[in-house]
């Protein structure tokens, strides 16, 4: 198979992979978290956790190597607006993503610790469910950019 198809293949599977995993991830936790159930919120935040590792993360890694190859093989020169849009948009999501995963963590483990010790969730867990929540906004606002800009690569003024 020609190396731009491989490319492309594998970018587009890696985006897919780390915009439907984040999408499902944030469904379900915030679901469980809208229910305060601390069986079901320690249950979903180990498989949210687990599915970042699995999934996003290869996918996070992924997603730059095959960019920065397709844009190589294609000609691209790198001061192209689109692409640097791009580029910035990535690490802004990234820099969204890497607290919401450290967020994740934590909320698992005072799921975790209410559910064993059996007390309820401490205030903490609420103020870094919000955080989690709305730090997601703007992640996956600036992953749908993302996917345009890939897509239309328009020619700005």
């Amino acid at each position: 198979m020609e190396t731009y198809l491989v490319l492309k293949w594998l970018h587009i599977i890696s985006a897919t992979l780390l915009f439907g995993t984040g999408l499902g991830t944030a469904f379900h936790g915030w679901m469980s978290m809208r229910s305060g159930n601390p069986q079901a919120l320690a249950v979903t935040g180990r498989s949210v956790v687990l599915a970042d590792w699995i999934f996003t993360t290869p996918a996070v890694i992924v997603q730059p190597v095959t960019g920065i190859m397709l844009a190589w093989h294609l000609g691209y020169a790198w001061n192209e607006p689109w692409l640097l849009l791009a580029m910035m948009l990535y690490l802004f999501v990234g820099a969204c993503w890497l607290p919401v995963v450290w967020l994740q963590i934590r909320l698992h483990r005072m799921a975790k610790n209410a559910l064993r010790d059996g007390t309820p969730l401490p205030p903490g867990y609420y103020r870094f469910a919000r955080l989690w929540f709305l730090l997601g906004w703007p992640a996956f606002i600036g992953v749908l950019a993302i996917f345009w800009l890939m897509i239309a690569r328009p020619e700005f003024l």
